[in-house]
């Protein structure tokens, strides 16, 4: 193994100033004795505020970022790159082209920011995906409604963990549906992330049926299977928030090998070729639809859920190995059944208390609970929220135990959350 002090164990992480990940990888590293160079978004201006010696960089400005990032490790070599958001990927790419390093291509990965260009490519790859539509906030409903077809998807292009996302199910909805997505779209809090395409929305047929989420590792082309979680809780709208996800799959093996050979030639068709991938699909009749696939990790503290290898090791580690071309890179996920729920918001407002996390600490099964939003700030439900109250992990023999305890678990908790007194923001009025 790389001593520290090697220019061979240097390791260049991507991540949001937000990000709960950021942490665990920057300790999975350091237990291999790999030097962490991280790249973040945060004020150029603060003087480190976290002291971890992070780069400033702008990621909505992927190609100067990447320049600024390879001025910076200039006298310090790296050996790998890691993204761990879906913003950061791009600065990654156009980052290891220049430091020729093992990464998928800019194009690759611009392939999957927009859900437009990706739903464009996989269609032209005859790949299954929803009939699909675009238009700008700024054409008439009268003009885009002809060609929408119900019950539909109303989503924005560049948004993750469902933000933003609303079924309509008629004309009606569907008004209702673009108007609160458009005022999402403008707020302060969108406009001054400057991300790309906010002018834009997309409408996609609904497809009926259940969803999964697929984890992978992608090497020279070669997809390898790490994860193929269940989402038990039904996703049928109007929101998508996300809950429950648990592993193994109980579908018939049949169809999770459809799943895995869809995931594959969804990763061909987009050009991505290098690290991790987090997909997600739908399940019907009619086999796998496409929903997404992103070249990063599973988002927020998910991660937790996977363990593998006789040590179980965690999936930050296995990553981090599998990058620096270090041993036990190939491990296999345990053999337990995992889970994790990410804890919902039930309504938008001020988190005034949390009650119960030691009895749900405590029921038989569940390893951890982690409450990640802080008391006394507002949190806000979906489709206008993206982050949760927290997470609970749980492990069993069975996926049916394992979902069993997240919910026991999640019944023990009770959060507190008071209206928000309406404020006059000093940007807007």
């Amino acid at each position: 193994m790389n001593s520290p002090e090697s220019p061979g164990s240097r390791l260049l992480l991507l991540a949001s100033k937000l990000g709960y990940q950021t942490r665990s990888f920057a300790e999975a590293a350091k237990r291999l004795g790999v030097e962490v160079i991280i790249g973040s978004d945060r004020c150029h201006q603060l003087d480190d505020p976290w002291s971890d010696g992070a780069i400033p960089l702008h990621f909505e400005e992927p190609e100067q970022a990447a320049g600024r990032l390879v001025e910076a490790v200039r006298t310090r070599p790296v050996r790998a790159i890691l993204a761990l958001g879906d913003r950061q990927t791009v600065t990654a790419a156009y980052a290891a082209r220049l430091l020729d390093l093992p990464y998928n291509s800019p194009e690759s990965v611009e392939n999957c920011r927009s859900k437009l260009r990706q739903r464009k490519v996989l269609r032209a790859a005859a790949l299954p995906v929803p009939d699909f539509s675009s238009f700008p906030l700024t054409e008439p409903l009268a003009a885009i409604l002809p060609r929408v077809h119900f019950p539909c998807v109303v989503k924005p292009l560049r948004l993750a963990a469902s933000q933003g996302v609303i079924r309509a199910n008629n004309a009606d909805e569907f008004r209702a549906a673009v108007e609160r997505i458009a005022r999402l779209l403008a707020s302060p809090e969108m406009q001054v992330t400057r991300e790309q395409e906010l002018d834009r929305l997309l409408v996609e047929d609904f497809i009926p049926g259940v969803e999964v989420a697929l984890e992978g590792l992608l090497e020279k082309g070669r997809l390898r299977v790490l994860a193929l979680f269940d989402k038990p809780d039904p996703l049928d709208g109007p929101y998508f928030e996300e809950s429950i996800y648990v592993t193994p799959s109980r579908l018939p093996q049949e169809a999770q090998n459809a799943i895995f050979d869809c995931a594959a030639r969804v990763a061909s068709a987009l050009g991505l070729s290098e690290g991790p991938v987090h997909a997600e699909f739908r399940v019907n009749i009619a086999g796998p639809w496409v929903l997404e696939m992103a070249p990063r990790p599973i988002g927020g503290l998910c991660s937790r859920t996977l363990r593998f290898g006789a040590a179980r090791i965690f999936l930050e580690e296995l990553l981090v190995r599998h990058a620096m071309g270090l041993p036990h890179g190939e491990m296999t996920r345990e053999s337990l059944s995992s889970g994790v729920m990410m804890i919902p918001v039930p309504s938008s407002g001020i988190l005034e208390a949390i009650e119960g996390v030691d009895r749900a600490g405590a029921v038989p099964g569940v390893d951890e609970v982690q409450m990640t939003a802080r008391l006394h700030d507002f949190i806000a439900a979906w489709p206008e929220g993206s982050s949760y109250l927290g997470f609970i992990f749980a492990r069993a023999e069975t996926p049916a135990t394992t979902e069993a305890a997240l919910r026991q678990a999640h019944q023990a908790l009770h959060f507190t959350i008071t209206p928000r007194l309406p404020v006059v923001h000093p940007a807007t009025r």
